[in-house]
């Protein structure tokens, strides 16, 4: 390996962004591969590796003939983390999967269960002792897509509620809204 080179021909800095580009983009698919084996999606997740391995050896075999060249480099490893940070924001909007949401309250008779139910999501309420006395907590488990309305009607009905979210797998069945059983 011989001294790094910073060259900036018109050659070198279109190649450069291609690879930045294909590199955000295998990474996005990286990263959405991840987030789907987790949600036990592995017939996509075989497709999205597929897809990332080809282009994992093609930018990278451009940047290995080329190794001294400091923007392929640095194009190389700008795409990479910025393709995670891409396939994060992707995976969100898809929002793919199931979430527990507990929300602790201190609206008596709780408010927030009755307005969840009346936008068809299915509540359990819990009466409990919080730090500072009586408390109500709001146990629900929704499709991802749905929590942040989930989130603006807890606030709604009560701005000061403490809401805790998780992914989940759902084992057995439960209700998903609008009248229907998934089973």
């Amino acid at each position: 390996m011989g001294p790094f080179v910073l060259e900036f021909s018109w050659t070198t800095i279109l190649i450069s962004l291609l690879i930045f580009v294909v590199r955000v983009v295998g990474m996005a698919l990286d990263t959405l591969r991840i987030m789907l084996i987790l949600r036990k999606k592995q017939g996509i997740a075989w497709v999205l590796g597929f897809l990332e391995m080809v282009i994992y050896i093609l930018s990278i075999g451009v940047v290995l003939a080329d190794v001294n060249n400091v923007l392929k480099v640095v194009a190389y490893a700008a795409g990479f983390a910025t393709g995670n940070v891409v396939g994060m924001w992707i995976e969100g909007k898809l929002a793919i999967g199931h979430a527990h949401i507990i929300i602790i309250t201190r609206q008596a008779g709780s408010v927030v269960a009755e307005a969840l139910r009346a936008n068809d999501f299915a509540v359990t309420e819990i009466p409990a002792i919080g730090k500072d006395g009586d408390v109500w907590l709001c146990d629900l488990t929704v499709r991802r897509k749905a929590v942040k309305e989930v989130e603006r009607l807890a606030r709604e009905a009560d701005p000061e509620a403490f809401i805790t979210i998780e992914d989940i797998t759902p084992l057995r069945r439960g209700y998903w809204g609008s009248g229907q059983l998934s089973r």
